[in-house]
């Protein structure tokens, strides 16, 4: 059955001039080279020439005294090779110097899509049948990096969205790696990457942790083995991805000064360096009607992917974690808002081609799926996936799916399903 659709006169675009300020480096000798080219300058050149940077930029970013500080002491292992001692300098030394490991990014340069609607945490101030929204975005930049970012709306009881004004100071969020690992679950997604089975056990290095651990103990641990033992070349490689995975695992805080369209939730870990992708948010209410956001993503790195849960309450504190299990593999994977029949749903797509759906007691692994759905109409005969999350409804669960045909012409149909056993 065909559906009429209406389009809204609404339309998001990318804006090029949405830039956020990266922390640039080209290698340790074109720094050094910087960095004694800004030691030999007098004061008073200094502090002209970081004047002139601070007249340029300081209206297009929050507090850029305070970044170029930050990727000054990205830096500051550099001056041992010069017999300097970085705390010796002045603070217009140090910003100058800052300035020159910094670079603007354009976030939106190549594309700005994959919209998820959310209902905001915040419903004061509403009309009556009004409802404000979040809506996040996949924003390609240079080099086809990707990254989230937001707009806040108010949707009225037409379905009529308006989108409150953009904000134009964006904002990368403060990173923090203070997760606590477990080591049966670190060991167990280890061994699923399957790269090193059969060549390096995984208890090589983990066997020498405690149960729970920290980034900081775990890198300490490798650096142990490496400093003690030599190193073959595969086995730096099964070192190099130890870390991969343990990258994965962070926070993120946003200041709450910041307009929520000028938040950026940036790459960070090294299994995002090509992006952060097709992030698919969810009102999620527990038994005690306690509501978390979640949203499932893809990590790339160029090379591999990771499929990957972001967690936050009030979309200024962030938590991210990794999916584990043997379904946790693949992209398209997005929540149920709810348990069904006391576990964790969500719907997959393991094989390219078909929905899957699959339960779990922990959301976060993810060991078995069953299938759904599979392509029965003409316009989605090469594969059929999830547009987002399942939407309740008196009448059951309502799947929006996308499917592709010929030409590769994407389609959007509609499934409904039952409630207490999809």
């Amino acid at each position: 059955m065909q559906v009429s659709v209406n389009r809204k006169d609404l339309k998001f675009l990318p804006d090029f001039s949405r830039v956020i300020a990266r922390f640039l480096y080209t290698g340790d000798e074109r720094a050094l080279d910087i960095i004694r080219s800004v030691l030999n300058m007098s004061d008073k050149k200094t502090s002209t020439a970081l004047k002139q940077v601070l007249r340029d930029f300081s209206m297009r970013h929050r507090n850029i005294s305070k970044i170029f500080e930050k990727h000054f002491n990205n830096i500051t292992h550099l001056f041992k090779q010069l017999n300097v001692d970085p705390e010796s300098l002045v603070l217009i030394q140090k910003l100058l110097i800052g300035s020159y490991f910094t670079m603007e990014y354009s976030i939106e340069a190549s594309a700005f899509f994959n919209p998820s609607m959310v209902e905001h945490p915040d419903q004061s101030e509403t009309g009556a049948g009004e409802k404000r929204v979040i809506i996040s975005f996949r924003a390609t930049g240079e080099g086809h990096i990707s990254s989230i970012v937001f707009r806040m709306g108010i949707l009225d009881r037409d379905n009529n969205l308006s989108i409150r004004p953009v904000g134009k100071m964006l904002e990368e969020a403060e990173h923090i790696w203070r997760h606590k690992y477990d080591k049966k679950s670190f060991r167990s997604k280890l061994d699923e990457m399957k790269d090193f089975q059969g060549i390096f056990p995984s208890g090589l290095i983990l066997d020498k942790l405690n149960d729970k651990f920290t980034y900081g103990e775990l890198y300490r641990c490798i650096e142990e083995d490496r400093k003690t033992i030599k190193i073959s070349a595969l086995k730096e490689t099964f070192f190099d991805q130890i870390m991969w995975l343990a990258s994965s695992h962070y926070e993120l805080d946003f200041s709450w000064d910041t307009n929520i369209s000028e938040r950026v939730i940036f790459p960070v870990s090294a299994n995002e360096t090509n992006g952060i992708e097709d992030a698919r948010f969810v009102k999620f209410r527990d038994n005690s009607d306690d509501v978390i956001y979640y949203a499932t993503y893809t990590a790339y790195d160029g090379h591999s992917i990771l499929p990957k849960l972001l967690e936050t309450r009030d979309f200024c504190h962030f938590k991210i974690l990794p999916l584990h299990g043997e379904i946790a593999q693949n992209k398209g994977m997005a929540l149920f808002p709810r348990k069904i029949n006391g576990k964790y749903a969500m719907l997959c797509r393991l094989d390219g081609v078909n929905n899957y759906i699959a339960y779990s007691d922990q959301i976060t692994i993810w060991r078995e799926a069953k299938l759904l759905q599979q392509p029965k109409f003409p316009w989605e005969f090469i594969q059929i996936g999830n547009c987002g999350s399942p939407i309740e409804t008196s009448e059951g669960w309502l799947i929006l799916t996308h499917g592709v045909g010929p030409m590769r012409e994407y389609v959007i149909g509609a499934s409904l399903f039952d409630l207490d056993n999809p």
